[in-house]
């Protein structure tokens, strides 16, 4: 992947920040904002349509999930959830204590709110909503934030509801649970004036700041996620979706970058090789014959199962799907997307990849004499149920058309890997129109004036704060305010007579280094994690132990802490026991305190500390040393 000059290329990034509030209920209900993993109390199976707007107009992204045609199973567990999350009941009025946060955060962002807050509908029929639609409204606009000598504009600032959270998918059915579904989710829009990847990070993080400094979002994975809109010169507005990793940003927008600039000089080869989208026809042909003895496990499996094998050809394609657009994603890759979405296959071959897969070199040049393709052209073909495939090589055919266009607009969805991958088509204004059935808000100037009395402090100063007040270095403050664990650590070091550096350093750098070890650290609750220390508080197992204690609960869920200290064999030992093993390692090392008797001390805690490593407190091992050493030297 080229390096490249984003102001060359004309790069814009602007970003889309969700993230839940802490409320004591959901947006529209009283049920708490928890999550649960509870069994359900009830089992809903539903198929959503897409509805016309006030205009007449279907939503193209709607009727695109709609065209998957699946059916929709909700689980409703109980005490996070009700007939409200259900569309059983109409929704309660907007929650004022979400509003309040809100308008906070809007102050924070030095945003001007609005006189009335409107709740709309957004048309989502993905399945996320039972309604068919996300509930929204504008809270504040026009703020703006200077990051460095950045002033990044703040577009708008919404209130809406979460979605619902996917714990299952196959070809036709999708499983949702609603207890995630109408926590209030606050969306920060800020305008396209991001000119490279390491800036869009950078923004990120200081909107990121400003939220946690309320004290009233929630943490952990997946309760924050960005959305990136990209584009640069000539390309088009790419929306990215659910960028839950903030060292993530950087890489996707790198990458996306380069795939724009790769997909026009794919349009560039095309216009020079002096073809057209009418080149490309929807003409398919069974070529399952050709495989009937092929080596090709997917193919074999197939043709056993009574599929076929649709081919298409591809007119001066040849070499095209081949090329790399950014790193791990080609532009065949994004032919298969496509086939996958709106075929329901399980991916596509091409010319471009084979021979490979166990498919011959013979097998190849006889599909090539069959779809009368020269050299300079490329043949796609699928195997599936005929209506599975002929839709696959439909959406092929639709997205080779598109390149000789340059960059389709589109939204895709973010990986794990920083890459992305096609999601749906870019909604429109057709999927907004006003929800009914709860009241506008009159936001007045006594309300605006009262919360600008209280706001919370700017995070530097909290950092100033907790260096100050628990007396840590700033760099380990720094790290608390950016962690998920600022409000742990108040609540250990008050009630629990540990050093607060200690609490600290575990909560930021051992947890941060257990997660580079892949341990699951986001699977750890903070109840869990406060159990850890309170073991040691207690004295069941030493401070050198807690990383591994950490270690051994973000991978069980169930048993308690003391039994996790048992199975480990870390609990502590008791004074005798201490005192047999040092006497026993003094009398090992008499040359230590013969020979360098000015160094003994020290040399025999470290020995001895090895061996007890995790199972006594070394403070107490240094009382009890320093007393056998005295009864040494008398006798």
């Amino acid at each position: 992947m080229q390096d490249l000059d984003y102001k060359k290329i004309g790069l814009k990034v602007g970003l889309e920040i969700h993230q839940q509030l802490d409320t004591s209920k959901k947006l529209f209900c009283n049920c708490p904002t928890k999550i649960s993993d509870e069994d359900p109390e009830f089992i809903v199976l539903r198929k959503l349509r897409p509805t016309q707007s006030e205009m007449g107009e279907v939503d193209q992204a709607a009727l695109f999930e709609f065209g998957k045609g699946k059916n929709i199973v909700y689980e409703s567990p109980a005490g996070a959830s009700c007939l409200v999350e259900l569309d059983e009941e109409p929704p309660h009025d907007l929650n004022q204590e979400a509003v309040d946060v809100a308008l906070v955060i809007a102050l924070l962002l030095n945003a001007e709110p609005v006189d009335e807050i409107h709740v709309m509908r957004k048309i989502v029929i993905d399945g996320s909503n039972t309604t068919g639609f996300q509930r929204t409204c504008v809270v504040a606009l026009n703020g703006c934030i200077k990051i460095g000598e950045l002033k990044v504009p703040i577009q708008h600032l919404g209130l809406e509801e979460d979605a619902a959270r996917k714990i299952e998918e196959s070809k036709s059915i999708t499983k949702y649970r609603i207890d995630r579904l109408c926590i209030p989710l606050i969306e920060i829009a800020t305008g396209p004036v991001i000119r490279n990847p390491k800036e869009a990070e950078e923004v990120a993080f200081a909107i990121g700041r400003i939220l946690r400094a309320t004290r009233k979002v929630k943490r952990g994975l997946g309760t924050i996620r960005q959305d990136l809109n990209i584009s640069i010169e000539n390309g088009a507005i790419i929306e990215i979706k659910g960028v839950q990793k903030l060292d993530l940003i950087s890489k996707i927008v790198e990458n996306e970058a380069n795939r724009q600039l790769k997909l026009l000089e794919i349009q560039n080869d095309l216009r020079k090789k002096l073809v057209n989208e009418n080149d490309l026809k929807d003409d398919f042909i069974d070529v399952s014959e050709i495989f009937r003895k092929t080596s090709c496990t997917v193919l074999k499996n197939a043709l056993s199962k009574e599929a076929i094998i649709l081919a298409i050809l591809l007119k001066n394609f040849g070499g095209i799907l081949g090329i790399e657009l950014c790193s791990n994603l080609k532009f065949g890759t994004e032919l298969a997307h496509r086939a996958i979405f709106w075929g329901k296959v399980g991916g596509i071959f091409h010319t471009d990849e084979l021979p490979k897969y166990g498919i011959t070199q013979e097998e190849v040049d006889a599909l090539r004499e069959k779809m009368k393709a020269s050299e300079s052209d490329a043949v796609v073909f699928v195997a599936d149920m005929e209506e599975n495939a002929v839709n696959a090589l439909k959406a092929v055919i639709e997205r080779s058309k598109e390149a000789f266009y340059g960059v389709p607009e589109e939204t895709r969805g973010a990986t794990i890997e920083g890459i992305t991958r096609y999601m749906r088509p870019r909604p429109g204004a057709a999927r907004m129109y006003p929800e009914t059935d709860v009241p506008p808000i009159v936001i007045d100037s006594k309300r605006i004036s009262n919360l600008e009395n209280e706001l919370p402090p700017l995070p530097n100063e909290i950092i100033e704060a907790i260096t100050k007040k628990y007396k840590i270095n700033s760099k380990l403050a720094e790290q608390l305010m950016d962690s998920d664990y600022l409000g742990l650590f108040e609540k250990i070091v008050t009630e629990m007579k540990l050093t607060p550096s200690f609490i600290a350093t575990i909560l930021t750098e051992n947890m941060k280094n257990l997660e580079r070890e892949g341990f699951p650290v986001d699977q750890l609750s903070e109840n869990r994690i406060y159990e850890a220390f309170k073991a040691v508080y207690k004295g069941l197992t030493a401070k050198e132990s807690i990383v591994e204690l950490l270690q051994w609960a973000s991978k069980n869920k169930e048993p308690s802490i003391d039994k996790a200290i048992d199975d480990l064999g870390i609990g502590m030992l008791k004074i005798e026991q201490l005192k047999q093993i040092i006497k026993k390692i003094v009398k090992n090392e008499e040359d230590v305190m013969t020979k360098q008797p000015e160094k003994a001390f020290n040399k025999l805690l470290g020995i001895i500390m090895r061996e007890v490593r995790g199972k006594a407190d070394v403070k107490i091992v240094s009382d009890l040393l320093r007393n056998e050493l005295k009864i040494v030297k008398s006798t």
